[in-house]
């Protein structure tokens, strides 16, 4: 089971990465909608609402979490920026992944929230100093950590879930 609900692995940071390890992080946010727009093109309707375990979330329900995590990322990383140390919010995804528009609001439109979001994260991003990735802010999951570690956390996630999606496909053999 964990093997399926964490195919890729728990979440481990790379503490202090090099300047090239950080470009190869930022460089990764600009393949995420596309992978996701690839590894769901030929999925039906029907397949797109198969829990990708036992009591787990869909696929939609994954792609629309995807960018309600990644506009709540977008808005911890500017507060961080702007903030000492800032405590960022939390929501309960659970309870988000219930509502109607995780039902009813085709990927699409959550494909398209994730090219413009991501568009504007790696402006954000590409306009730091170096110092600016040691910037701290406060989560409840990983208590104070840097902008360095928020952005390897933010790959992550999304690389986590992309998995979850990959993993189901190959084991339905879609």
């Amino acid at each position: 089971m964990d093997k399926i609900r964490y195919p890729i692995g728990q979440f481990e940071p790379i503490i202090n990465p090099s300047i090239e390890e950080r470009a190869n992080f930022i460089n990764q946010i600009r393949e995420i909608s596309k992978k996701l727009r690839i590894i769901t093109k030929d999925l039906k309707p029907e397949q797109l609402n198969i829990p990708y375990r036992q009591d787990g979330w869909t696929i939609q329900q994954i792609v629309h979490h995807l960018a309600d995590n990644d506009m709540n990322a977008y808005l911890r990383f500017k507060r961080a920026l702007t903030e000492d140390e800032p405590m960022s919010s939390s929501y309960r995804e659970d309870l988000w992944a219930e509502l109607s528009d995780y039902r009813v609001v085709p990927i699409e439109i959550s494909l398209l929230l994730l090219d413009t979001l991501h568009r504007r994260f790696l402006v954000l991003l590409g306009g730091l100093n170096p110092g600016d990735f040691n910037r701290k802010l406060r989560t409840q999951a990983l208590g104070l950590i840097t902008i360095d570690t928020a952005l390897q956390r933010f790959l992550w996630h999304n690389q986590h879930h992309i998995s979850q999606i990959e993993s189901l496909i190959s084991r339905k053999g879609w």
